[in-house]
């Protein structure tokens, strides 16, 4: 079993952004992204998503998105895919900071659910 994260975003580049980050403070860490709709635009797409997913590394996947439609079309793109999917409702560019950067230091998905609570938006 191994732990990497996806990261959502309506606007592309935020999502290829935020990655690119997360590669660099945490390279050992597989992390992909999908940003944009199905042609590039401003929007999400569960096709786009399934990208990410297969290209990721990890068997289970720690998820990250920026808000409201993407939530859907991951758990989408998680009902036919075939990993293990965990969705969070976190401050974005927080919550997977937090991950990454947990991950890259040994720390397991339970450390990594009770250090995000306080990011958590409902």
């Amino acid at each position: 079993m191994s732990l990497g994260i996806v990261v959502v975003a309506h606007v592309p580049e935020m999502a290829t952004g935020l990655a690119k980050l997360l590669q660099n403070i945490a390279p050992m860490v597989s992390t992909t992204a999908a940003g944009g709709n199905s042609v590039g635009a401003v929007g999400t797409s569960m096709d786009r998503i399934e990208q990410a997913f297969k290209a990721n590394q990890a068997t289970e996947l720690l998820v990250f998105y920026d808000f409201g439609s993407a939530r859907r079309n991951i758990e989408l793109a998680a009902a036919f895919g075939d990993k293990n999917t965990y969705i969070y409702d976190t401050a974005f560019t927080e919550g997977a900071f937090t991950a990454a950067t947990m991950l890259e230091a040994g720390q397991d998905r339970a450390a990594i659910n009770e250090a995000i609570q306080r990011l958590v938006i409902k």
